[in-house]
């Protein structure tokens, strides 16, 4: 049947299109195609989020098998699978189970293994049911049915334990397995952990290699989400060790391709590659297309990670090639065309895009083939949204906006004869951003709400945040403060839950686009906080306020979880406004919020309430100057340059509030900073007469707590120093510090009790021995370093080479000794063209765990360092003054040194964390 539609709108057209089966409800085609305008959906980067890991890390879980039970003769095509009666023989029951499972029909799969454990029942086959009924829980857990799947696992370990021992430990670890997986997805990390455990011990037992793999990689998982980093990165390294050993196999090529995914997670991504090209090495003696296939494609994602997009893109093409997969294959060219949108490729685009469709055709119909669909309408709509931006007159995707809307309709309809409702949750959110995104608001909520729902019911965090998401936005548009404040406050409440899953996971699950934090995670706190500010229609709120600098705190620990792929910031800790009223009554506190179109600015005044302040203007102006302000601050040259910028950037963060600071007696200033002003000494902030430095001390804070606030006073300071005056090889653009015995001299001579490691004496392994040999309470590194939004360029330099930042915590705190009260990174310097790269210097601060840490942001003059040095620890050792004002006073001497006036000097050093 032919029917004609009209699309309303400006390029109204009459388009004739035939009625297809499986294309969606009437309601909801007819939905599809009122939709008649849509840009690129900016929010949701988490496409074909379940299509990879049935395991957490593993690529494929082992499902419990029986010896003998299967018989490849039985299986049935899967179309002939929608009614299986109870009589048929449960071994063929089982098989079309997992066949259902592997192709990501969960829901049916579920029907039929249920089907086939009443089936052992009657027989009373206490073996194989136990096994039918782990992959019931296997297949239940798919869906989100934890208690089902709970009293599944339950069940079937029951039974084995009521078995002989010896003649069930396979299936028995098999299980166990799978309820480590059900653990780890509950938050039950530990009790994973025990379990994985437990199934290293019986592979071992049996012989089974691959499984004492599987266990490991499982377990490095667990270790992960409990924040025990250097556990799990030594756990990676065994399998490593493991595998050397071991004959090529599948099983070895296999579990070379998850070690190389896992270590792609921590951010090893040399150790990733070499094992995914052992693992492709394997693959192609043993002559097997598709791990040839499935180990290409990691290498693409690895090499994408590494942002080397032209190797990235070979790789893909390359999987392409080689896959018998489809599902395979659609994944690789989804990842190459996301690339070529990236740099608008558009001729390219436009020659994969059949490709892709074409492949799409081939899907069966599965969990997989919907979030592909998914994943292509939304690059559709990103297609045609950059193609337009770009005003790119010549150029034709084929494919019109209206596409994306039937991809969608198709993707639901097919997910509810799937019975997969996190399927159809994830295409209603994307269905409904389509409607948001035409201004049609009302079907847009609708839709949200559903997905909202579906999401929610079938346990899906990673889905449901974004749902939470998108009904703010609907609803702030349509007025509804109230309401969207509560939305946004559910998003981040998520996203808070989340918090170790999504940095732990993001990139193993979802190996179709790296989770992109800065789209699909910092806009909802950023969002959130712009919706609290205006709530308050002109009259301050201090609950609103405290609510608001709590956010952007939660932003900032989120940034960190994102930096380092796991949570941070765990522990005891106090509040700042805390320290202020009862300990440090002179300091202020100064939270800049950069939003969209304004600059906020919360400020505690010791004993006052919270207020606030805002400037009217853009992210993009915000951004813009403070990039040319830092460029002319490394510039002893640029001083007029450096006032001219400065002095704007001190009226909007201080202007409106300096009287008050005066009138209060406060000394200190604390900020707790934004964005690109990480980027930025606030001591260089120019009033038109004075920088900020010659009228306050300055500390910064990561967060709005500090990790047990002490002074130094009357103590014994003891520092260990460490530095090269010549870089490693490897690493000539690092120039000599000919100055560092000078700079150590100088500490000496302040009364501070040192011991020393020096060019070939300074290695990581030497500073770990001897900072867990005495108790230091400073630890002076005066040797080249880099800090990066990116963790693998964040590294300081010693007689070897790099001592990356993950390594920090086990570096500065040895178990059982005196924690750090001071770290200093004297020659340190945030990566050139990194807006972000202050982060870095946030995360290094963080992982090394020191009270306070005392760092440069720029590379400056090894004189006019040590100088600086030797002041900052005379003024130290005093032990009359804070640490802050040690720092204030040693830049002062430097400001009005004649060689050293100039800010690109003594601007350079900031002081993180505890400034008592």
């Amino acid at each position: 049947m032919t029917k004609t539609t009209k699309i309303s709108g400006a390029n109204s057209v009459k388009v004739k299109r035939q009625k297809q089966p499986g294309r969606g409800s009437p309601s909801l085609r007819k939905a599809a195609w009122r939709w008649e305008k849509t840009r690129l959906d900016q929010f949701l980067r988490l496409p074909l989020y379940f299509l990879i890991a049935l395991l957490c890390i593993l690529g494929s879980p082992v499902l419990a098998k029986v010896a003998g039970s299967i018989n490849s003769s039985s299986q049935l095509p899967i179309n002939n699978l929608t009614s299986l009666a109870v009589a048929t023989d449960p071994a063929s029951l089982l098989q079309q189970g997992k066949l259902l499972y592997n192709t990501g029909n969960f829901a049916k799969a579920v029907e039929v293994l249920k089907e086939a454990v009443q089936a052992y029942k009657q027989q009373g086959d206490t073996l194989r049911l136990a096994a039918t009924l782990s992959n019931l829980s296997l297949a239940y857990q798919q869906l989100g049915a934890w208690s089902q799947a709970q009293q599944a696992i339950t069940e079937s370990l029951n039974l084995l334990k009521g078995e002989d021992e010896n003649q069930n430990l396979q299936i028995f670890a098999q299980s166990l397995d799978i309820q480590g997986r059900l653990q780890l997805r509950m938050g039950q990390s530990e009790a994973a952990l025990a379990t994985w455990q437990q199934t290293e011990k019986i592979y071992k037992q049996v012989d089974n290699k691959s499984g004492v793999v599987r266990s490991l990689i499982n377990q490095a998982q667990a270790w992960r989400t409990q924040g025990f980093y250097p556990r799990s990165v030594k756990t990676l390294e065994e399998v490593s060790q493991t595998l050397k050993s071991q004959p090529d196999s599948i099983e070895k090529t296999v579990s070379l391709r998850s070690l190389g995914d896992a270590l792609l997670v921590v951010g090893d991504l040399e150790k990733s590659r070499q094992a995914l090209e052992e693992s492709l090495r394997i693959a192609r003696n043993l002559q097997s297309s598709a791990d040839i296939g499935a180990s290409l494609f990691s290498l693409g994602n690895n090499a994408r990670k590494q942002q080397d997009k032209t190797k990235a893109i070979i790789y893909y093409q390359q999987t392409v090639e080689a896959s018998p997969s489809p599902l395979t294959k659609v994944q690789a060219q989804l990842n190459h065309l996301g690339l070529l949108i990236q740099d608008q490729q558009w001729l390219e685009v436009q020659t994969l895009l059949p490709l892709i469709e074409s492949q799409l055709d081939k899907l069966p119909l599965s969990r997989a083939s919907i979030f592909a669909q998914v994943n292509f309408s939304q690059k559709l709509s990103k297609v045609n949204s950059g193609v337009l931006q770009a005003s790119s007159q010549n150029y034709y995707s084929g494919f019109s906006r209206k596409d994306s809307a039937l991809l969608l309709a198709s993707a639901i309809q097919q997910s509810r004869n799937l019975g997969d409702k996190r399927a159809e949750a994830y295409a209603l959110k994307s269905l409904g951003g389509l409607y948001e995104e035409s201004r049609q608001w009302s079907e847009a909520q609708d839709l949200t709400r559903q997905g909202l729902a579906l999401a929610q019911s079938s346990n899906a965090p990673e889905i449901t945040y974004t749902l939470q998401w998108q009904l703010g936005r609907l609803l702030w548009l349509q007025k509804d403060i109230n309401g969207a404040i509560a939305a946004y406050d559910a998003a981040v409440e998520t996203l808070q839950s989340l918090r170790k899953d999504l940095v732990v996971n993001k990139d193993i699950v979802n190996q179709d686009v790296q989770f992109n934090f800065r789209d699909s995670v910092e806009p909802i706190y950023r969002q959130s906080v712009e919706l609290l500010l205006k709530s308050q229609e002109g009259k301050p709120d201090e609950k609103i306020l405290e609510k608001a600098r709590q956010r952007i705190e939660a932003l900032q620990l989120a940034e960190l979880d994102d930096f380092f792929r796991e949570a941070c910031l765990q522990g005891q800790r106090v509040t700042l406004d805390q320290v202020v009223d009862q300990d440090n009554p002179t300091a202020a506190i100064l939270y800049p919020i950069i939003l969209e179109k304004e600059l906020q600015v919360i400020v505690k005044i010791p004993k006052q309430p919270l207020q606030s302040y805002t400037t009217q203007i853009s992210h993009t102006e915000v951004e813009k100057l403070l990039v040319e302000l830092r460029k002319n601050l490394v510039n002893p040259t640029a001083t007029k340059a450096v006032q001219t910028h400065s002095h704007e950037v001190y009226n909007w963060l201080l202007k409106p509030i300096e009287s008050q600071l005066q009138k209060s007696g406060v000394d200190t200033l604390v900020f707790v900073l934004d964005g690109p002003l990480r980027n930025l000494p606030m001591a260089a902030l120019y009033d038109g007469k004075q920088y900020l430095v010659e009228k306050y001390a300055i500390a910064l804070s990561v967060g709005l707590q500090l990790l047990d606030p002490k002074p130094l006073v009357q103590q014994q300071l003891r520092a260990i120093t460490a530095g090269l005056t010549q870089p490693p090889p490897g690493f000539s653009k690092f120039a000599p510090l000919l100055a560092i015995k000078s700079e150590f001299e100088g500490i000496t001579k302040a009364g501070v009790s040192t011991t020393s490691l020096l060019d070939k004496d300074f290695k990581k392994k030497n500073l770990e021995s001897e900072i867990g040999a005495a108790s230091f309470n400073i630890v002076h590194l005066a040797t080249h370093g880099q800090f990066s939004s990116r963790f693998e360029d964040t590294f300081i330099l010693d007689f070897d080479g790099e001592i990356n930042v993950k390594d920090f915590d086990t570096l500065f705190r040895s178990q059982g000794k005196t924690i750090v009260e001071l770290l200093v990174l004297s020659a340190c310097q945030t990566a050139t063209g990194d807006s972000r790269a202050a982060l870095g210097l946030a995360g290094a601060a963080v992982r090394a765990g020191a009270r306070s840490t005392v760092a440069s942001l720029w590379q400056i003059d090894d004189e006019s360092t040590a100088m600086f040095v030797s002041a900052f620890y005379r003024e130290l050792k005093s032990g009359k003054i804070t640490k802050a004002e040690a720092i204030h006073r040693a830049q002062l001497q430097l400001l009005k040194h004649p060689n050293y006036k100039a800010p690109s000097f003594w601007s350079a050093y900031v002081l993180i964390g505890n400034w008592l």
